[in-house]
């Protein structure tokens, strides 16, 4: 592999843009767009779609189905989600890239932690920098500064980007899906790890809620009538949580318990919320049974019903994940740059593409830290430094030197089905 004058011309585009790839990123930072706030998902939406003009097809829209919610009070609800963006450029092409991101961020419409600051030592802190706004500006710089390498033409892309990526991709899903059949790897840019490694193996995850249903009555003149739910979840979070130990790399997280009533009333509600990381198939399978029994066996006249499950699979760093992440590692030496990957606990849309069949490195994104907290931060050099990569990668696959094809079909070497 190695590094020519067209792809020299492109580098050099991105690095005499560093001060926009930046400031785009700080822009939609300023822009609150939590998963649940609908009227900042739009505004964000309408930025990018501006944004996406500079690439060669124009940006469409994919409409999400409504979610399912289980509220406090054990009711389903419906949770309404804004469109995907999508930007399909050569679909006609020999090689196809896949590449994702998200528009939403953990924080809600009432945080307090609103805009961009720079630290004393540099950094810049602020909500969504890292996790994924300065991911969506590096990718997308990347992008148009490969439209000027002469070998563009060889290669197509899909771009999406979705608004629920942080409450698990339920909406979005089936479209992550569809993209990721289409294409020979994928590209996503949640942000690098804390030490700007890469995320190899990855957990697969599922969030489930566990409603109870017991009988009010009056604490004082008829409580042997009543049916406490409130214990009854109590029961059921302490048995989820005992199944953590029993399976290899299983972790149950009893997040929270909904439900009560005033003090002189047995309530006759509850809901228990939880999450399950696991580190391949079997294990998701083992859980579920372990859920079901629980579930079965709540007694003391009490009804509870399971509700959500496992919203991404697991992602095992396979033989085509490997040779994947070895062809990017060579295309960071040329750069000067030591391209390194550990595996992690936390999941992401690259568990879905991988589901679905696509090899694909999900943490191309700048370097920070601190993501999901108020201290989220990232540094700014990474923003060109991110986009060289990801716009050297696009270049080596297009004129061959990382065979997609052949990654593509490593997914199957040796029984390894996706």
């Amino acid at each position: 592999m190695r590094l020519d004058s067209e792809d020299r011309a492109v580098l050099d585009h991105i690095a005499q843009n560093g001060g926009h790839i930046v400031d785009r990123a700080v822009g939609w930072c300023a822009i609150n767009s939590g998963s649940r706030h609908l009227a900042g998902l739009e505004r964000q939406r309408q930025a990018l779609l501006d944004a996406a003009a500079s690439l060669p097809s124009a940006p469409v829209e994919i409409p999400l189905s409504p979610s399912r919610e289980v509220a406090a009070d054990g009711r389903e609800t419906e949770l309404v989600h804004p469109p995907s963006l999508a930007v399909i450029v050569r679909p006609e092409a020999p090689i196809q890239v896949v590449l994702t991101g998200h528009y939403d961020t953990v924080y809600p419409e009432t945080s307090a932690f609103q805009q961009v600051r720079t630290r004393p030592d540099g950094a810049l802190h602020g909500p969504g920098i890292a996790d994924m706004k300065g991911g969506i500006s590096v990718m997308l710089a990347a992008l148009e500064a490969f439209e000027r390498h002469p070998a563009a033409a060889n290669l197509g892309y899909r771009v999406l980007l979705s608004p629920d990526e942080e409450i698990g991709s339920i909406a979005s899903a089936p479209v992550l899906s569809d993209f990721a059949r289409r294409g020979h790897v994928g590209l996503t840019y949640e942000p690098a790890l804390a030490d700007g490694a890469l995320a190899s193996a990855r957990k697969g995850s599922g969030n489930f809620h566990i409603v109870v249903h017991g009988r009010a009555a009056h604490a004082g003149r008829d409580f042997a009538a009543g049916r406490n739910a409130v214990i009854g979840a109590a029961r059921i979070a302490e048995s989820l949580h005992g199944l953590n130990g029993q399976r290899d790399g299983v972790t149950v997280n009893v997040a929270r318990i909904d439900g009560g009533a005033p003090l002189n009333m047995v309530p006759d509600v509850a809901v228990v919320r939880f999450n399950v990381r696991f580190p391949e198939a079997q294990a998701a399978a083992w859980f579920e049974s372990e859920v079901a029994r629980i579930v079965a066996e709540t007694g003391d006249d009490l009804q509870a019903h399971l509700h959500g499950g496992i919203t991404r699979g697991a992602k095992p760093f396979n033989v085509a994940q490997q040779r994947l992440f070895g062809a990017i590692k060579d295309v960071g030496a040329l750069l000067g740059q030591e391209v390194a990957w550990k595996p992690s606990g936390g999941v992401c849309e690259g568990n879905n593409l991988f589901a679905s069949g696509l090899p694909n490195v999900d943490t191309l994104g700048v370097r920070g830290g601190d993501i999901h907290s108020e201290a989220e931060h990232a540094w700014p050099e990474s923003f060109v430094e991110r986009a060289q990569l990801s716009a050297l990668i696009l270049a080596k696959l297009a004129d061959g030197e990382i065979d997609a094809r052949a990654i593509h079909a490593a997914m199957t070497i040796m029984g390894e089905t996706h």
